[in-house]
């Protein structure tokens, strides 16, 4: 599977790139700076959150909240800004990453040691912390004339020709890569997700390493939070709202498996620049909307089509084996 992996990567690069050339071709605008900056600017934040989920799905889990986590988050802080401007800016971003932690332990104490199911839990904390935006904000929305001026100007500066979003989202991949292949925890996630049986009889605690795959998904969601609200100015409930569903996809695109234990940071990174060329390139083809969305749910489709047919495996057949075994034996 490992070497499959490695070849859907190279695949998925190669198309990408093939892609690119393609529609610049076609639209040489599409491959100024200003539009490749702005591009990487859009789907930093998918970067990131797809990331958060790829460790969830490597336990055989499903996180359904992200977006709404993401949505609470960034109105908590928010109305820090809004209610305390003075506030130094690091804590305004902490406000919205420790506000995801909270949430993404509450959805990890409620799959992990109450045993319910991934996708019950996350589909109503979904409704639960939709519901919290509009409580907490009592219906009304955070609007940019009321945030800080710090507080929205971090997500708009520029280093090297690149926003601070995707510096961010860089360091967060590389902190992941590190996670994932240099630390025990880390391993731990795949050998849950891969073979739970397994993993328990070598000492992995199964029920940790569910709680440490949600913290990290709602704390990634928190900070993406406060990026999305900084940037686009506006804290309401319903932002963001679907996007767990584009999440998921860049997952599957990349090549993460939903049965658990497979999946790589590359991958993951490459099938969000996917979708965030595709989301990009369409418009600028000037292609319907509504062909827009049938294209985005077809390129959907056949990733997860090509997914499983690369999981199957032949089964093995046991009993007749142990038949034919014991015939030679008589």
């Amino acid at each position: 599977m490992k070497g499959f992996v490695n070849y859907r990567e190279l695949a998925l690069g190669l198309i990408l790139v093939v892609g690119v050339a393609a529609i610049g071709a076609y639209q040489p605008v599409f491959l100024a700076w200003e539009n490749i900056s702005d591009l990487l600017t859009e789907t930093s934040v998918l970067f990131m959150m797809a990331l958060a989920q790829m460790v969830v799905i490597l336990t055989r889990g499903i996180d359904l909240s992200v977006a709404a986590n993401l949505a609470l988050s960034g109105m908590i802080a928010a109305l820090v800004s809004q209610y305390y401007p003075d506030t130094p800016l690091l804590l305004m971003i902490l406000a919205g990453v420790i506000t995801g932690l909270v949430l993404g332990l509450i959805n990890g104490g409620l799959i992990a040691f109450l045993g319910i199911p991934p996708i019950v839990v996350t589909l109503g904390t979904l409704a639960v912390y939709r519901g919290m935006i509009i409580i907490i904000a009592g219906g009304d929305q955070v609007n940019a004339s009321e945030m800080g001026a710090a507080f929205q100007a971090f997500p708009k500066q520029v280093l090297l020709g690149l926003t601070s979003p995707v510096w961010i989202a860089i360091g967060v991949s590389i902190l992941f890569w590190v996670f994932l292949n240099l630390t025990r925890a880390g391993r731990g996630l795949y050998a849950v997700g891969g073979n739970p049986v397994a993993a328990r009889y070598c000492g992995i605690d199964q029920k940790k390493q569910e709680m440490l795959a949600y913290s990290i998904s709602g704390a990634v969601a928190g900070l993406c939070g406060y990026l999305w609200v900084a940037r686009y100015g506006v804290a309401y409930s319903e932002i963001a709202n679907g996007y767990e569903l584009t999440v998921i996809a860049a997952c599957v695109i990349g090549g993460v498996s939903i049965g658990g234990g497979v999946g790589s940071v590359a991958g993951t990174l490459l099938g969000a620049l996917f979708l965030g060329i595709v989301m990009t390139a369409l418009p600028v083809l000037q292609i319907s909307p509504f062909w827009q969305m049938a294209i985005s749910g077809a390129v959907i489709l056949a990733a997860v089509v090509i997914n499983a047919r690369a999981e199957k495996r032949p089964e093995k057949l046991i009993l007749p084996e142990a038949r034919r075994i014991g015939r030679v034996r008589a």
